[in-house]
C-alpha cells in the first residue's frame, strides 16, 4: 500500500466530488499553489504551509479607511503582527491628533501609510509550517514551550515557540503564537511597559497550555529587561499597586527559575514591540523560527552579569519610612468628633472618668485570692457626680481651646480687652475652672446656673450637640423655645444663627412644618400668545360642580364643563350628566358642533379626560377606515395633559371656574328655586354670556378712551367698537359689506389685544426668583389631601426640565410605585447634595 500524507494531491483527488469543498474547482491540482482558506488564513496544501492572500479594496486615506484595511488582515495567531503594529501605530497617532474619521490625514502620516500600504502585497511571501512536528520525526522525547516578551515606547508584545526533540536528537523549533499591541495613550515608563508585556506573556502562556494538545516538559519565559527580572526575583519586596498587581499574576502562574534573561538582539519579541517591515521579516528569520540558541542540542541560556536581587533606588519600590506622626487633634477632640449625640458623648466620657478613677486608686481595686491570683475589681455603676465631672471636663476642654487667652487674663484678675468677644458679658472663672457669664442678675432669686450660664463658642461641635439635644427634648419647637431652655444653663455665642441652621436642616421639623417647593414662575406657553386665530382655537377644559337638580320627585347631580379659550379668555359652558368618559365625550362633541374643531386642548390629568382622549383617538381611526368618508380628511386634535395633582398648571381655567361659581350661586340665590335640567342649561347660557362680557383689560376713567376689551368683541362682533361709516360703495352687496365689517372689527380686536392685553401678562405676581432645582436622590414628602402625618415619603428618580432648563416636574419613587408630580406638591426633606 502506498503511504500518503494528509496533504498529498493523490489523497485529495481520490475523494469523491460530492464530499469535496464547494470551491474545489478553484484549486489548481497540477502545481504547487493548491490552497484553501480557513478563517482568512490560507493553507497551501502542497507544502502544508500557512500564509496570506492579499486582496485589499481601495479605500480613502482617512482614519475610517485605514481602520478598514487594517481590520481586513485576519491573522489569528499573529504571524505578521509586527507588520500590522506599524499600521496600528499610525492609526493611534491620528487619534492623538484628534483627526476626524473622514478627514484627510496629514502629509507626515500619509507618507508612512503609503509606505506601509506598498509593502502589504509582500505578505503573500511569508509562510510558516502548519505542522509543529516534521514528517521525519520519530517519537518525541522532549517538548518545551519558550515565551519571549519585550516592550518599547511604541508598543509591547510576545511570541511563543514550541521546541521538539525526537529520540534521535533531531530538533524542531516552530512558531506557535505572536501578539503585539500599541502602547497605551496614557504615557507609561519603559519598565512598566516591559512588566505589562511579561504579564501578557504569562496569560497567553496559560491559554496555550490549556488549549494545545501537547504536554510540555518545561516552560521558559524570557525578557531583556533587568528591571522586570529583578521585580520577579524579589518576592518579598513591597511594590506600588501597578507593579504589585502584575507581579501577583506572574507569581501565581510561574516560578522564579522559569524566567531568564535574553539580549535584545536575540529576543524575537523585539519585532513585536517596535514593528517591522517586509524587508525586516526577510532579514530577521528568527521571528518565525526562533532564536539560534533554541536549535542547539543543549540550550545555553544567555548569561547576565547584573545581580537580579538588587533593586537599588527603583521608584516602584515602597520605601519603609519610620516617622513620628503628630495628630491634628488630641484624644478629647477625637472623642468629641466621633459622637452626634450630647448625652451619649457625656456617658462615654463618664466611663473614661470612671476608669481613670479606678486606675488612680489601683491599690484599693486589686484583690488576691487563695491561689495567689490577682484580680482587679471595677464598678460599672455611673453616679451623678461622675457624669457631672465628665461634662465639666468636656466643657473645660472646649473653653480652653477657644478662650484660652481670656481665661488666663481673668485668672490674673485683669480686665478683658475691648476687642474680646466676651467683653460685654462680664465673664468670670468659677471654682471648677469654667468660664461663666457675670451679667447683671446677681441679685435675682433664680438658680445659680441661670444667673451665670456657662460660656461656649459658636464654632464648637459641643455647642451644636447641646442645641440639638435641647431641640429634641422640647419636642422640636422653634427658636424662642430652644433659646429659653438653653439660657438656663449655657450661653452660646451666636446661638441664633446656629438654631436657625439646625431647625432648617431638621428632617422631622421639615416633615411637619416644611413648605412645598417653589420655583420661579414659568414663561407663558405658546398657546396663550397666538393671535389672529378664531375664538376657541386653543382651549382648556375642566369639570366643576356638582349641582343638584330636580328630576321628577328625586334630586340628581349634574356637573358643568368649562371650555376656556386660552387666547381671548372667552368661556363656553356645557352640562354633563356624570363624570364618566361618555359624558365627557358628549360634552366635547356638543362644543365642537357649536364652536368648531379646536387645534389644541389642554386639560388636567383626570381619568375622564384620559379616557376621552383615548376613545376619541380610537374613534377617529374608525372614521378614517370608513369607506363612506374616504374623501374626508380627519384632523386629530393635539391633546396635552398637565402633570397629576398640578392644579396650578391650569390656573387659566381654574380662576374662571371660581368666577362661574360666584355668578352661578348669586343668580340661583336670587331665584331661590330648585332647578330642572332645562333650567340649569338656561342658567349656564346666562352665566356664559355674563362672563364673556367681562373686561380682560384695565378700565379707564376717561370718557375719551376706548371701551374696555371683552371676549364678546370677537365672539359677537359687538359690545365694543361700532362699524366705521362711509367705507363702502353702493354697489357692495350686504354679504360683502357684512364680511368687511366683521373683518374690520376682528382686526381692531387683535390690534387692541396685542397693545392692551398682552402687556398685562408680562409681570410675575409671585414666584419671582429662581430657587434650587430638585436633584435626583432628594428625599421628599408628597403633599395630598390626607393629614400631613400620613403623607408618603419618596425619592426623586428623574427630572423633567422645561425649555429654560428649570425643573418643575419630577418622577418620584415611593415604597410601592413611581409617580409623576409637580414640585409644588413636594416637600423637600433631605437634599441629595
Amino acid at each position: 500500500m502506498t503511504k500518503w500524507t494528509s496533504n498529498s494531491q493523490n489523497v485529495v483527488q481520490s475523494i469523491p466530488e460530492k464530499d469535496c469543498a464547494r470551491n474545489i474547482e478553484e484549486w489548481n491540482c497540477g502545481d504547487d499553489s493548491l490552497t484553501d482558506r480557513a478563517l482568512g488564513v490560507y493553507w497551501y496544501i502542497k507544502d502544508d504551509k500557512l500564509g496570506f492572500h492579499i486582496n485589499i479594496k481601495e479605500k480613502p486615506s482617512t482614519r475610517r479607511g485605514i481602520l478598514s484595511i487594517v481590520s481586513s488582515i485576519y491573522d489569528p495567531i499573529g504571524i505578521v503582527s509586527p507588520f500590522v503594529l506599524t499600521a496600528k501605530s499610525i492609526l493611534q497617532g491620528l487619534c492623538k491628533k484628534e483627526i476626524g474619521w473622514d478627514e484627510e490625514i496629514p502629509n507626515s502620516e500619509l507618507s508612512s501609510w503609503n509606505k506601509w500600504l506598498s509593502q502589504l502585497k509582500g505578505l503573500e511571501n511569508i509562510k510558516i509550517d502548519r505542522c509543529y512536528k516534521p514528517q521525519h520525526f520519530k517519537s518525541i522525547v522532549s517538548c518545551q514551550l519558550h515565551c519571549f516578551a519585550d516592550a518599547s515606547d511604541k508598543g509591547y508584545g510576545c511570541v511563543f515557540y514550541i521546541r521538539l526533540v525526537d529520540e534521535e536528537g533531531s530538533i524542531q523549533c516552530s512558531f506557535l503564537l505572536g501578539k503585539s499591541r500599541v502602547a497605551p495613550l496614557k504615557s507609561m515608563t519603559i519598565p512598566r511597559m516591559e512588566l505589562t508585556a511579561a504579564t501578557s506573556a504569562v496569560r497567553l502562556g496559560n491559554m496555550i497550555i490549556r488549549e494545545i494538545e501537547y504536554s510540555f516538559d518545561d516552560i521558559y519565559y524570557y525578557s531583556d529587561s533587568m528591571s522586570v527580572l529583578r521585580y520577579i526575583a524579589n518576592s518579598k519586596t513591597r511594590f506600588h499597586t501597578f507593579v504589585a498587581n502584575r507581579l501577583a499574576v506572574i507569581h501565581e502562574s510561574t516560578k522564579v527559575n522559569q524566567w531568564h534573561y535574553v539580549g535584545t538582539k536575540e529576543n524575537p519579541a523585539d519585532l513585536a514591540s517596535r514593528g517591522a517591515t517586509i524587508e525586516q521579516f526577510n532579514r530577521n528569520p528568527q521571528w518565525l523560527r526562533g532564536p539560534d540558541f533554541l536549535w542547539d542540542k543543549d540550550i545555553k541560556f544567555p548569561q547576565c552579569t547584573e545581580d537580579t536581587s538588587f533593586i537599588g533606588n527603583d521608584p516602584e519600590v515602597k520605601k519603609p519610612v519610620a516617622v513620628c506622626t503628630v495628630e491634628s487633634f488630641e484624644g478629647m477632640e477625637r472623642l468629641i468628633s466621633y459622637f452626634s449625640n450630647w448625652e451619649r458623648l457625656v456617658t462615654i466620657a463618664a466611663r473614661f472618668v470612671l476608669a481613670a478613677n479606678h486606675f488612680r486608686s489601683v491599690k484599693d481595686s486589686i484583690e488576691i485570692d487563695g491561689n495567689g491570683k490577682t484580680t482587679m475589681k471595677m464598678s460599672d455603676t455611673l453616679t451623678t457626680s461622675i457624669v457631672e465631672c465628665a461634662e465639666r471636663s468636656l466643657i473645660s476642654y472646649v473653653q480652653h481651646k477657644h478662650f484660652n487667652d481670656d481665661i488666663q487674663t481673668l485668672e490674673k484678675k485683669c480686665p478683658l480687652k475691648i476687642s474680646s468677644k466676651l467683653s460685654n458679658l462680664d465673664p468670670f472663672v468659677d471654682k471648677d475652672g469654667l468660664l461663666r457669664v457675670g451679667g447683671r442678675l446677681e441679685r435675682s432669686d433664680i438658680s445659680y446656673e441661670s444667673k451665670h450660664p456657662i460660656v461656649l463658642p459658636k464654632d464648637s461641635p459641643i455647642s451644636r450637640l447641646i442645641i440639638e439635644n435641647i431641640h429634641r427634648s422640647i419636642g422640636h419647637l422653634g427658636k424662642n423655645s430652644i433659646l429659653a431652655v438653653l439660657r438656663q444653663k449655657y450661653w452660646i455665642l451666636g446661638a441664633n444663627s446656629i438654631i436657625k441652621g439646625l431647625v432648617s436642616r431638621c428632617v422631622r421639623c421639615k416633615k411637619y412644618q416644611g413648605t412645598c417647593a417653589k420655583q420661579k414662575m414659568a414663561n407663558l406657553p405658546k398657546e396663550r400668545l397666538q393671535a389672529d386665530d378664531p375664538p376657541f382655537t386653543r382651549i382648556g377644559i375642566d369639570f366643576f360642580g356638582p349641582f343638584e337638580v330636580k328630576q321628577g320627585r328625586s334630586v340628581v347631580k349634574r356637573y358643568g364643563v368649562i371650555f376656556t379659550c386660552l387666547t381671548i379668555r372667552a368661556i363656553h359652558l356645557e352640562l354633563a350628566y356624570s363624570l364618566d368618559t361618555d359624558s365627557c365625550i358628549n360634552a366635547i362633541r356638543r362644543f365642537i358642533s357649536r364652536r368648531g374643531v379646536p387645534v389644541f386642548i389642554r386639560t388636567d390629568n383626570g381619568t375622564n379626560f384620559v379616557g376621552s382622549e383615548r376613545e376619541l383617538g380610537e374613534e377617529i381611526k374608525r372614521w378614517n377606515l370608513n369607506p363612506i368618508q374616504e374623501f374626508m380628511i380627519q384632523k386629530r386634535i393635539q391633546w396635552e395633559f398637565n402633570p397629576p395633582s398640578a392644579s396650578h398648571f391650569g390656573g387659566v381655567w381654574e380662576r374662571l371656574i371660581r368666577s362661574v361659581r360666584k355668578v352661578f350661586y348669586s343668580v340661583m340665590h336670587e331665584q331661590n328655586i330648585r332647578l330642572t335640567d332645562e333650567g340649569l342649561m338656561t342658567l349656564f347660557c346666562e352665566v356664559e354670556s355674563i362672563l364673556n362680557g367681562r373686561p380682560i383689560t384695565e378700565a379707564s376713567d376717561s370718557i375719551t378712551d376706548l371701551n374696555v376689551l371683552t371676549p364678546n368683541h370677537l365672539i359677537l362682533q359687538r359690545a365694543g367698537e361700532s362699524f366705521p361709516p362711509g367705507v363702502f360703495s353702493k354697489t357692495d352687496s350686504y354679504v360683502r359689506r357684512r364680511w368687511r365689517q366683521i373683518q374690520y372689527l376682528a382686526d381692531l380686536f387683535w390690534t387692541r389685544w396685542r397693545k392692551e392685553y398682552l402687556p398685562l401678562l408680562q409681570r410675575r405676581t409671585k414666584w419671582t426668583k429662581p430657587t434650587r432645582n430638585m436633584q435626583v436622590g432628594d428625599i421628599v414628602l408628597i403633599s395630598d389631601n390626607a393629614p400631613r402625618n400620613s403623607w408618603n415619603m419618596a425619592r426623586v428618580i428623574e427630572l423633567i426640565k422645561d425649555k429654560d432648563n428649570i425643573v418643575r416636574i419630577v418622577k418620584v419613587k415611593t415604597a410601592n410605585s413611581v409617580l409623576t408630580r409637580p414640585i409644588a406638591k413636594l416637600c423637600l426633606l433631605v437634599e441629595s447634595d
